[in-house]
């Protein structure tokens, strides 16, 4: 009697792609075109270093037949990654979900020159669960709290709460003082790609984002300010409060572009998520967590 394949887990370090609907010969030829900005020279070192594998674990060939719809696991690779030297702390952990409380400068996912330094990666090794899913994001530059999905079983339910605007999110920032404005202030504009594609703008039209505006603390210089954002565009809280005349302190985008330079650790974006509270879509009850960190 034949003896039963082994299962193959994932290494938590890999990510993971299937393979498009195409017409070609081979793995190789179909990753270099799903993968524009990866050269096939690059793949090909990878490949030879068996850091590409098929859905059973196995090392791919140059040769490997292509197929739709195949699972290839690949290690994303970043020379001279820099080293993000704060560490996040987990504040919950249960079947269903993750929460963590971010650092400044720590990406939440995978992307350009981060693969190793992200938040996603280091609890996924740190906890063993290659399952886990950010369920928001927030931007490099801000701290503070994100929740995971650590189930696929249950994902679905707590991404709704994002989708459906089900949960409370507030922030604390540190700005300028806006004496002339009356608080609560509520800011809605249309937010749209700008220049370069990296920042967005507001422009005319109907409003898609929505931010209440409250003051916490009025000081000699900065104000500290709460923030609730009723929709999740990107850079919003960082756009709306650049738009009143009291940009975040430490903004490198907004209002303008400042030139590129290697992050300042002593200089951190003063925006921080403080808070997220909803009702647990699977048991009803509410629940409510709070960031540890302060600006």
């Amino acid at each position: 009697m034949k003896s039963p394949t082994p299962s193959f887990t994932r290494d938590a370090r890999a990510s993971t792609v299937h393979l498009p609907p195409g017409h070609w010969a081979t793995v190789l030829d179909a990753l270099c075109a799903h993968f524009a900005a990866i050269s096939r020279a690059q793949w090909l070192d990878r490949i030879e270093r068996g850091r590409v594998l098929d859905g059973q674990g196995g090392a791919i060939t140059p040769q490997t037949p292509y197929r739709a719809g195949l699972r290839i696991h690949y290690y994303r690779e970043v020379a001279d990654e820099p080293v993000i030297p704060f560490g996040e702390t987990v504040l919950h952990v249960d079947e269903h979900l993750v929460v963590a409380d971010k650092p400044h400068f720590l990406p939440v996912t995978p992307a350009g020159g981060f693969v190793e330094q992200t938040l996603l990666r280091r609890l996924v090794l740190r906890l063993g669960n290659p399952a886990l899913v950010p369920l928001h994001r927030i931007d490099r530059l801000t701290a503070g709290l994100v929740l995971f999905s650590a189930s696929p079983a249950s994902r679905a339910a707590y991404q709704a709460l994002f989708r459906e605007r089900r949960i409370d999110k507030r922030y604390e920032a540190l700005a300028p003082a806006l004496p002339g404005l009356v608080f609560p202030h509520l800011r809605r504009s249309r937010i749209v790609a700008g220049e370069p594609f990296f920042r967005m703008r507001e422009a005319a039209g109907e409003a898609n984002s929505e931010t209440r505006i409250e003051v916490i603390e009025q000081g000699a210089g900065d104000w500290r300010y709460a923030l609730f954002p009723r929709t999740g565009r990107k850079h919003q809280l960082r756009l709306h409060m650049a738009a009143l005349g009291a940009p975040i302190s430490g903004d490198p985008l907004y209002p303008a572009l400042a030139e590129p330079a290697a992050d300042d650790h002593l200089r951190p974006l003063k925006l921080l998520a403080k808070e997220l509270a909803f009702v647990d879509p699977l048991s009803g009850q509410p629940r409510h967590f709070a960031s540890a960190l302060t600006l």
